[in-house]
């Protein structure tokens, strides 16, 4: 299930699972919610979803904060996520030649020249691909069947 672009809770065989992370944890395990785990590779795998209460699944007021601290859940963990794109993307320009990210910082337009010359290249590696990949018609001799 999503909100604002954010997955918040999980159903899985008729059953609710709601995201958690450090911060509500305590709440689903005080709570005796089990977590959500599923067979990867022969082994289990869990991920931070917890069973909603039994409780709160027949009362909308019972789930409503339920609900909202998975939601603030999504949240934070969305947060994180974009902090360490951020620092990622800081790493490859404190990693890339001084003067050539100088030249790129004063460049107008570089975006645009970009994204054209990667439209370009993905278009001549498309090209390469087509033309490795196609057979070369083999001659046919007279009488002889095709398929």
């Amino acid at each position: 299930m999503y909100l604002d672009g954010l997955m918040f809770a999980i159903v899985s065989e008729d059953t609710l699972y709601l995201k958690a992370d450090e911060m509500n944890r305590i709440e689903f395990e005080q709570a005796g919610c089990e977590i959500f785990g599923y067979a990867r590779k022969g082994k289990r795998a869990t991920l931070n979803f917890f069973r909603a209460p039994e409780d709160a699944m027949e009362s909308p007021e019972l789930m409503l904060p339920w609900a909202r601290t998975a939601y603030a859940a999504a949240l934070r963990t969305n947060a994180k996520k974009q902090v360490a794109g951020q620092a990622q993307a800081a790493r490859k320009i404190a990693q890339a030649k001084p003067e050539a990210a100088a030249r790129a910082a004063n460049r107008p337009g570089r975006r645009k020249e970009s994204r054209q010359r990667r439209r370009t290249r993905r278009s001549q590696r498309a090209k390469a691909a087509i033309e490795k990949t196609a057979r070369p018609a083999k001659p046919v001799r007279r009488g002889q069947r095709t398929r």
